[in-house]
C-alpha cells in the first residue's frame, strides 16, 4: 500500500511539473504574440554583435550573381546600418534573405510589384502577419553560423554506413534467446553488447553532435514550411506552392527525427522520459542509425532545402519591410512607390534613412551631376541619399521621398576609400582601382544603365594632374548607359565639364563668428570660398589667416603661387 501511495504521489508530482511547463510555455507564447502587435510601427530593438554580422551574409555568399551591390558600394552607403534600421526579422532565414535582397537590385518591375503586394498585404492584415511571425520564431536562429555553413559541414562527414550498428543490434536476438537456456550466459552476452554500444556511442555521438544542429534546423524548417502553407495567405499562393513541394520532397528525410533530437543535455534538462529514451539510444544506437539516413536524404535534396529557406526568408523579408514602412508612417516620414521607367532621374523631397531630422532635397536630371561646396556642407550625404533612393527602389520597391522616377540601374560608388595597409597600396592606387571597376562595368553585357557616385575625384594626387585626370575620367562616366553624380572641390571642373554635367552646389552661411549649414541643394556652381575663413573661426593665429589670404589672392590674380 505504501508503494502505491509513493508512486501515486510521484505521478502527481510529475504531472504537476508538466502542467507548470505547459502553462509557462503558454504564457510565454501569449507574451510574445502581444509584443508582436505592440511593436508594430516602432523601431527595431535588436542587438548586433560582431559574430552576428559574420553569419548574416551567409545566404548572400551562396547566391552570388552579376549585378549585385559590391563591397565598396555597400560600405560607402553604410548599408550595414541601413540593414539594421529596417531589419525586423526573427529567424536566421529571414535575416539572411533580407540582407541578400538589399544587395541584389531586381531587374524586373513585375517582381518588385509582386513583392510590394505581399508587403502591403502584411501591413493590412495584422493577424496573418503575427501568425506567420510566430512560426518564424519557432524556426529560430542558427546562432553565430549561417545554415549554409552547417550544410557545408555536413559534407565533411562523407557517406556513413549503418552496417556495423545494425549487425551489433542483430546480435541482441541470439543473446535474448540464450536467456531461456543459459540465463547467466545470456545476461553476460547482453551486458557485453550494451557496454560495447555505450562506449562506441559516446565517441560517435561526440563526432556528429555539431552536425545535429543543422539537421534540427532543417527539421524545424520543414515543420514551419508546412505550418506556413496551412495559413493559406492568399497573396502568397506562389510561395505556398513552393513550400508544399519542398516539404513533400523532404518528408522522407525526417523519418526517425524523434530519435535524433534528444532534449537531454539542453538548458531545459529534459523530462524523465527523455532520459530513459537516451539510454535506449545509447544501447541500440537508434539515433545514430537515423542520423545517417537523414544525412543521405538531405545530401540529395539540398536544392529543396535552399528553396524552403528562400521562400520563408522572402515572406519574412516582406513582413520586415511592412513593419519598416509602418514605423516611418508612425514617425511622420513620407515614402513612395517608385516609377521605374524613362531615362531621367527625378526625385522630390528625397531624404536619407539614417538621419533623424533630415533636410529633404529634390532633383531632376537625365545626365551627370557635379556637386560643389565646402566641407561638411552636405555633398557626400546627398550623393549617398540619391544612391540609397535608387537602391531601395530596386530592392524594396519604396523610396524615402514624395515621388521618385528613374530607370532600373546598376549602382556603383567610389566614396569612402582609405589606404590599403595590408595590401601595401596608397590611397591613390586604391582610388584609381575603385574608379576603374566602374569603367569596366560599363563594358559588361547588361541592358541596365550604370548610376555611379564619386566623392572628390582623385583626391590622392597633386592639383594639376588631379584636374587633368579627373576631367577625362568624368568624361568617360557620361554618355549612353551611364550617369554619374560627382562631388568636387575643384571649381575648374565645373567649367571644363559644363557641357556634360549639370552643376549643383551646397553653401553655408557665416554668422556672428559661426558657420551654419542649411544642407539645401541649389542649382549652379559654388561661388563662396570659406576654407581660410574657417581657420579664423576655429581660432587660428591672425597672422596665419592674413598670409594665407594674401597668398590665395596672389594666385587668383597671377595664376602662380608666390610665397612673399
Amino acid at each position: 500500500m505504501e508503494y502505491l501511495i509513493f508512486w501515486g504521489v510521484m505521478g502527481l508530482f510529475v504531472l504537476f511539473l508538466m502542467g507548470q511547463g505547459i502553462l509557462a510555455d503558454s504564457r510565454e507564447k501569449k507574451r510574445f504574440e502581444r509584443k508582436l502587435y505592440e511593436s508594430y510601427g516602432k523601431r527595431p530593438d535588436k542587438e548586433y554583435k560582431v559574430e552576428r554580422f559574420v553569419r548574416i551574409p551567409g545566404y548572400y555568399e551562396h547566391h552570388r550573381e552579376p549585378g549585385q551591390i559590391d563591397d565598396i558600394t555597400w560600405d560607402d552607403l553604410s548599408m550595414d546600418q541601413v540593414f539594421m534600421r529596417l531589419n525586423y526579422t526573427i529567424s536566421s532565414s529571414g535575416e539572411e534573405v533580407l540582407y541578400h535582397m538589399l544587395r541584389t537590385p531586381t531587374r524586373s518591375r513585375e517582381e518588385l510589384e509582386y513583392f510590394d503586394r505581399v508587403v502591403t498585404y502584411f501591413m493590412e492584415h495584422p493577424d496573418h502577419r503575427v501568425a506567420f511571425q510566430k512560426h518564424m520564431r519557432s524556426l529560430g536562429s542558427t546562432g553565430k553560423f549561417s545554415l549554409y555553413d552547417y550544410l557545408e559541414y555536413l559534407h565533411t562527414l562523407g557517406d556513413r554506413s549503418n552496417a556495423r550498428d545494425v549487425f551489433v543490434n542483430l546480435l541482441y536476438l541470439p543473446a535474448i534467446l540464450l536467456l531461456f537456456f543459459r540465463l547467466s550466459v545470456g545476461l553476460a552476452a547482453i551486458t557485453v553488447l550494451m557496454v560495447y554500444n555505450i562506449v562506441t556511442y559516446m565517441k560517435i555521438k561526440g563526432e556528429i553532435e555539431p552536425y545535429v544542429t543543422s539537421l534540427a534546423y532543417i527539421a524545424r524548417l520543414l515543420s514551419e514550411a508546412q505550418a506556413t502553407a496551412a495559413l493559406r495567405i492568399p497573396v502568397c499562393e506562389r510561395e505556398n506552392q513552393r513550400l508544399i513541394r519542398g516539404k513533400k520532397a523532404l518528408n522522407k528525410s525526417q523519418r526517425g527525427a524523434f530519435w535524433v533530437f534528444s532534449k537531454t543535455g539542453t538548458s531545459t534538462g529534459g523530462s524523465p522520459a527523455d532520459v530513459l529514451l537516451d539510454y535506449v539510444r545509447m544501447a541500440f544506437h537508434v539515433d545514430l542509425i537515423f542520423f545517417n539516413r537523414m544525412l543521405r536524404e538531405i545530401g540529395s535534396h539540398e536544392e529543396e532545402i535552399d528553396q524552403l529557406i528562400t521562400t520563408l526568408g522572402y515572406m519574412e523579408s516582406a513582413v520586415s519591410i511592412a513593419m519598416y514602412r509602418a514605423s516611418l508612417e508612425a514617425e511622420g516620414f513620407a515614402w513612395c512607390r517608385p516609377d521605374l521607367q524613362g531615362n531621367t532621374l527625378s526625385a522630390k523631397q528625397l531624404y536619407h534613412p539614417l538621419i533623424d531630422s533630415p533636410v529633404k532635397n529634390s532633383i531632376s536630371t537625365h545626365r551627370g551631376v557635379l556637386l560643389t561646396g565646402s566641407n561638411a556642407s552636405g555633398k557626400s550625404t546627398f550623393l549617398k541619399t540619391v544612391a540609397l533612393g535608387a537602391l531601395m527602389a530596386q530592392t524594396l520597391y519604396m523610396v524615402l521621398a514624395d515621388s521618385y522616377r528613374a530607370p532600373l540601374y546598376r549602382v556603383y560608388s567610389s566614396m569612402s576609400l582609405r589606404d590599403d595597409l595590408e595590401g601595401g597600396e596608397s590611397y591613390y592606387i586604391v582610388e584609381i582601382k575603385s574608379l576603374k571597376r566602374i569603367l569596366d562595368a560599363r563594358r559588361e553585357a547588361d541592358a541596365r544603365p550604370i548610376l555611379c557616385f564619386v566623392d572628390e575625384v582623385l583626391r590622392g594626387t597633386n592639383t594639376v594632374e588631379r584636374i587633368a585626370a579627373a576631367t577625362q575620367i568624368l568624361v568617360s562616366l557620361t554618355g549612353e548607359g551611364i550617369q554619374c553624380f560627382a562631388a568636387t572641390h575643384d571649381i575648374e571642373l565645373t567649367d571644363l565639364l559644363a557641357d556634360l554635367y549639370d552643376n549643383y552646389h551646397f553653401e553655408e552661411e557665416i554668422r556672428e563668428g559661426d558657420i551654419l549649414f542649411n544642407y539645401t541643394l541649389r542649382e549652379g556652381r559654388a561661388n563662396s570660398r570659406n576654407a581660410i575663413r574657417l581657420l579664423e573661426i576655429m581660432g587660428y593665429d591672425p597672422s596665419i589667416i592674413q598670409k594665407a589670404q594674401t597668398l590665395a589672392e596672389g594666385f587668383l590674380r597671377q595664376g602662380i603661387w608666390k610665397l612673399s
